[in-house]
């Protein structure tokens, strides 16, 4: 590399991958990054009036805040579009010139997709963009674009706990080297960043250098007095891009940051931390490009007592493309500048690989891998986890070993609504609820840390779903779930992802499952180490689900469709036999769409119709009395109220439906059992799709059982990934990395 190779810079983020922490350096020759540029475009006039161009008016930023397209692997770029003096389009060669000193212009593709620098070293850039026809060379068009920095990275920590008078440093990266740009900071009272919040900001301190990118801190105060758990958020602007993190405010004075679960660790170590391959990265000759990182989850044992670190096959074995004795260090390469262990320090070899489940074989039916434990000095004997334990006398969670005492270490099984926990490289411990059941989900695994290159789908059988505010994001794979009132392991998480509520989906394997196919691969028995049964400290966001839904406007045509159903419903209404009144209202299993609410005696409970008139029915119980008077709920509570009756008559409805329901529509990812939320004493098949591929029908019921969706993009494997820096190391050149970040088609 050129002499700048010394210099440092941070990476640009993908808006599902974090990226790594640690100082980067700014290189003055970097390979393009998959950011893009933000800025206004203005059309100049073009050489001859028989060519123009379109792309419309562009507000664009390093993280492509205002990107019009997406690229083959689904970054965003900004499209441009040359068309004749008649209209039709032109066929056109595409060049970039001027840009950044050092980053240079971006580039363009030959179909006019450009991507622009991933950063800058002024605040900013003029790029000019030029269209020259293939079969007259002398005829051009020019456009000039304006790139200023965005955010590279979510704000660190991305989520955090504080009791009263509790402080917290936050800390925000733009993608500039010099330049006078900065990050202003805002509290808000929800996540799209509406006025309000709790606790005050100090001012901001921003460090700008030429040799390293913008980074500006502010600190967070809780109030001193907090009367109830609440989320207050920060949000975090720069130019027209913003990025935010929440704050869970708690009485008991509880303090979780995750930023530890990142660090290298004293030995020996709790679990729940950063881990991963020693050679979970992609290389270009010897320069690292990229590289991922997971989490280690749990501490197991075999029949002759030797120990293993469990987490996913996708961490540890690199999505089936590791080999057997590789070495598993802490923390991962994500954290450690892409820096492998033996190339340079940071990092401490843990465990080799010992076996794992082959992701391509049909057998299978977990992402799961052990790594036998290198010494006992290097992992807590009692497999303690970070945070799993008590709260201390400054706020914070001691680390606690899993409680086995009620399963003899074989786990147990989760069940609808139980409450969870997870402590993880990316989010620390939090807690969410179980949402699905006996769940189908197709899953992508890639051959490279970017997913350049489709390995394999493959669809797993019988997998829980957890849900729940802030719950997990990329680089929490291979966490270990818990059932949060008693620390017994329920599952191993190795997928997730946001929805169109902005809750996170995450999707475990459940936990006896993993150790009977590990037993059944390597021909013994397996159990996890840990100790008795205890309580976990649940940190929970809440699930924003039903809210969002009851917030979402209904179209004309919805509100039309509800009143119509309205008519009918009246019909029905006998308080004598338990029905008390209707209204209309809004679907939670569907939002957007409309529904008839149904007013029914909670002493008397009638059974209800799962649709009137063709409109989806929510059933709420109440009194009379508080009907009459204006006090009765307007959405349903989730509880224990769902019968075994109405799971295994929904459950056998998903079996005969599931596998057709993913194959007929490729846009439904996955199909599991939960509670209806338009009325939980039913069951629901919980269906996941794609919102970028929404069908035009969905059906809201399925022989008879309701059917909840749940939008969003298709969910990936959870292991976090970033571009190294490009600094030259010297691990051998790896030609055909497999360190893979399966992305769920399910949800």
């Amino acid at each position: 590399m050129a002499s700048s190779a010394s210099l440092s810079i941070p990476l640009p983020a993908r808006t599902v991958h974090l990226r790594g922490g640690g100082a980067w350096l700014l290189l003055c020759a970097v390979v393009a990054m998959a950011g893009c540029g933000a800025g206004t475009t203005r059309t100049m006039q073009p050489t001859s009036a028989s060519l123009s161009l379109a792309g419309g008016d562009a507000s664009i930023d390093t993280n492509c805040t205002g990107c019009n397209a997406t690229d083959g692997r689904g970054s965003a770029v900004y499209r441009f579009s040359a068309a004749t003096e008649d209209g039709s389009p032109a066929k056109v060669m595409w060049t970039v010139a001027g840009g950044d000193a050092k980053a240079g212009a971006g580039n363009i593709d030959a179909e006019g997709r450009y991507t622009p620098p991933g950063f800058l070293t002024a605040d900013r850039a003029e790029v000019t963009v030029t269209a020259r026809m293939v079969e007259s060379p002398s005829v051009t068009a020019s456009t000039t674009i304006t790139v200023t920095p965005g955010f590279l990275e979510p704000l660190t920590p991305e989520n955090v706990t504080l009791g009263p008078g509790g402080t917290i440093t936050l800390t925000g990266r733009l993608s500039v080297a010099g330049g006078n740009s900065g990050i202003r900071f805002a509290l808000a009272g929800s996540a799209s960043g509406a006025a309000g919040g709790m606790g005050t900001l100090s001012p901001v301190d921003c460090e700008r250098t030429q040799a390293a990118f913008t980074t500006c801190t502010v600190t967070y105060a809780a109030p001193a007095v907090i009367d109830a758990p609440a989320v207050s958020y920060v949000v975090a602007h720069a130019g027209k891009a913003s990025t935010e993190m929440a704050i869970l405010l708690n009485p008991a004075g509880v303090a979780s940051n995750p930023v530890a679960h990142r660090e290298a660790l004293n030995m020996p170590m709790a679990l729940g931390a950063s881990g991963g391959n020693n050679g979970d990265l992609d290389a270009n000759g010897n320069s690292v490009a990229d590289c991922c990182g997971g989490t280690l989850g749990a501490l197991v044992e075999d029949a002759n007592g030797k120990r293993y670190l469990l987490s996913n096959n996708h961490v540890l074995a690199r999505s089936d493309h590791a080999a057997a004795g590789d070495a598993i260090v802490q923390p991962g390469l994500i954290d450690n500048n892409c820096t492998p262990n033996g190339d340079g320090p940071g990092t401490t070899p843990v465990a080799t690989l010992s076996s794992w489940l082959p992701l391509k074989s049909a057998q299978t039916n977990a992402d799961a891998a052990i790594a036998q434990v290198s010494s006992p000095r290097v992992v807590d004997g009692a497999g303690a986890i970070l945070e799993l334990g008590a709260r201390k006398a400054d706020g914070t969670l001691m680390s606690a070993p899993p409680g086995v005492s009620s399963t003899n270490g074989k786990g147990e099984t989760a069940r609808l609504s139980m409450q969870v926990a997870k402590s993880g490289r990316t989010t620390g411990l939090t807690c969410g609820a179980v949402s699905a059941v006996d769940l189908d989900v197709a899953v992508d695994y890639f051959e490279d840390c970017a997913e350049t290159r489709h390995y394999l789908t493959k669809v797993f059988t019988h997998q829980m779903a957890v849900s729940g505010d802030r719950f997990s994001d990329a680089g929490d794979s291979g966490a270990l779930v818990v059932d949060a009132t008693n620390a017994e392991p329920v599952g191993l998480f190795f997928a997730g992802g946001v929805d169109t509520a902005g809750v996170v989906q995450g999707v475990a394997t459940p936990a006896p499952e993993v150790l009977s196919e590990l037993g059944a691969t390597s021909g013994t028995g397996y159990s996890f180490v840990g100790g008795a049964d205890h309580a976990v400290s649940c940190l929970s966001f809440g699930d924003s689900t039903m809210a969002a839904a009851q917030h979402e406007p209904l179209s004309t045509v919805e509100t039309a469709r509800a009143q119509q159903a309205l008519t009918l419903a009246r019909a029905v209404v006998n308080p004598r036999e338990g029905v008390l009144g209707v209204a209309a209202g809004k679907s939670s299993d569907r939002a957007g769409e409309a529904a008839v609410v149904v007013y029914v005696d909670e002493a008397v409970m009638p059974s209800v119709p799962a649709m009137v008139g063709g409109v989806r029915t929510v059933v709420i119980p109440t009194t009379a009395r508080a009907l009459a008077a204006g006090n009765a709920a307007v959405v349903n509570h989730l509880g224990d109220t769902l019968t075994a009756m109405a799971l295994t008559r929904a459950m056998d409805v998903k079996q005969q439906a599931a596998r057709s329901l993913m194959e007929k529509n490729p846009a439904m990812f996955g199909v599991g059992v939960g509670q209806s939320l338009d009325n939980p004493r039913e069951a629901a098949l919980v269906v996941y799709v794609d919102k970028n591929h929404l069908p035009a029908q969905l059906p809201q019921t399925i022989d008879g059982v309701r059917v909840r969706y749940v939008v969003m993009d298709r969910l990936h494997v959870t292991r976090s990934y970033t571009t190294a820096a490009p600094v030259r190391h010297c691990a051998p050149a790896v030609t055909d990395e497999t360190d893979l970040r399966p992305r769920l088609n399910l949800n």
